[in-house]
């Protein structure tokens, strides 16, 4: 019988401060996971930005200029509108039906500007921005990872 009332459970406070540990590494982790995953999302402008690149230099190589040599700005993104009458098959890129970004493309016969929008990756209203140009410079102008 003495046995079994020396024997004691958990505390009310040790158990909560188990429960506010518990807490503030969720917090940590969570934070963190929106990040990673904001990031991977990136990896889709910055894939296309770069193969939009490569089909200019192509295209260039080709006509002697850049398209559009206009100065005229070609949009594309995954809309039903954009998947019939694609704008930027010119250069021959296409946009996922489930591209997270809006693409922007610039262009006269000596340069061209290439910009990737995205609103609200993380679920937030910011927007993620990306640009290429000529050079191969790619860039990032407004980082959604980051906010």
């Amino acid at each position: 019988m003495n046995s079994i009332k020396n024997k004691r459970g958990f505390t009310l406070v040790e158990l909560m401060i188990v429960v506010v540990i518990v807490g503030i590494l969720a917090a940590l982790a969570i934070g963190r996971y929106l990040t990673a995953t904001t990031k991977v999302k990136q990896s889709e402008a910055k894939g296309i930005l770069k193969q939009i690149y490569t089909l200019e230099r192509a295209y260039f190589q080709e006509y002697g200029h850049y398209w559009p040599s206009d100065g005229s700005t070609i949009s594309a993104d995954s809309s039903i509108a954009n998947r019939g009458n694609f704008s930027m098959l010119a250069i021959k890129v296409e946009i996922m039906e489930n591209a997270r970004y809006h693409y922007a493309l610039t262009g006269n016969p000596n340069n061209f500007n290439v910009v990737a929008t995205a609103t609200g990756l993380d679920d937030d209203p910011t927007n993620d921005v990306w640009r290429i140009d000529n050079t191969g410079t790619l860039a990032c102008v407004s980082d959604d990872s980051q906010n």
